[in-house]
């Protein structure tokens, strides 16, 4: 009897005719912090120096302006990133509270939501009704199940810390916005050209843009090119824009020194 318990054989019906099976995206507890953040601190910090070197300023003014906007605000986006996960996670809790109250008192009217849910998603009422019937006596079970179907079948992640959030975010976006900068820095004792200083910035930040568009793409299971060419025309966009303004203000509104 043991040795049948373990060979059980089941058959499953094959999707899509047996085809290949689609790659999953790319997992992990702090992934997308760390595409985001880095996406945005690159932008972010490569328009800095777009708008500052449009105004003909200097590269010691760069990097102190740079490194300064950088840290402030990678402590904005960590502190925003804790208090939105932190709140999240209340919002969770209290809902999976309030949940398990309507499973524990209203059970009955509960189960019947779930069986009309089930038969909505093509479900026939007996099996819809064998099914909840099941999930009964599972108080747990039914309470995830309920919380699954009113959020569109996504639950959140009850193991997620606010503070490890915060704290990866603020990291990732200082470490992935220095990419810009490090191109005054590593140019300083090769040449004094800040348009050549600049120019290294440029070709640093689409460096960086295109490894953290390539992440992007496998977090989301997106195509891979497309995203790479997106996040550098995002880039692109946004210091042009910087540059654009910086030029203008200088040179046509007159601010000068």
């Amino acid at each position: 009897m043991g040795e049948n318990a373990n060979n059980i054989n089941v058959d499953v019906p094959l999707i899509n005719g047996g085809s290949e099976r689609p790659k999953e995206p790319w997992k992990g507890e702090f992934v997308k912090s760390i595409v985001y953040a880095g996406l945005d601190a690159i932008v972010t910090s490569f328009s800095l120096i777009s708008s500052i070197s449009a105004g003909r300023l200097s590269s010691v003014d760069v990097l102190v302006l740079g490194f300064a906007n950088l840290v402030a605000d990678g402590i904005s986006m960590g502190f925003g990133d804790f208090v939105s996960s932190s709140t999240e996670k209340d919002v969770a809790a209290k809902e999976r509270f309030v949940a398990k109250w309507d499973v524990e008192n209203e059970g009955r009217v509960q189960q019947e939501q779930l069986v009309r849910r089930y038969e909505e998603l093509g479900m026939n009422a007996s099996d819809a009704a064998m099914v909840v019937s099941i999930l009964g006596k599972y108080p747990e079970i039914l309470v995830d199940e309920k919380m699954g179907n009113e959020k569109g079948g996504i639950l959140g992640e009850s193991g997620e810390k606010p503070w490890k959030n915060g704290i990866i975010t603020f990291v990732a976006f200082v470490i992935f916005g220095c990419a810009p900068l490090l191109a005054f820095i590593i140019l300083i004792p090769f040449t004094n050209s800040d348009t050549i200083k600049f120019i290294g910035a440029c070709l640093m930040s689409a460096l960086a843009l295109a490894i953290l568009g390539i992440a992007k793409a496998k977090f989301a299971g997106q195509n891979y090119m497309l995203s790479m060419a997106i996040t550098l025309f995002n880039g692109a966009v946004a210091g042009s824009a910087a540059y654009a303004i910086g030029w203008t203000l200088r040179n046509v509104a007159g601010l000068d020194d």
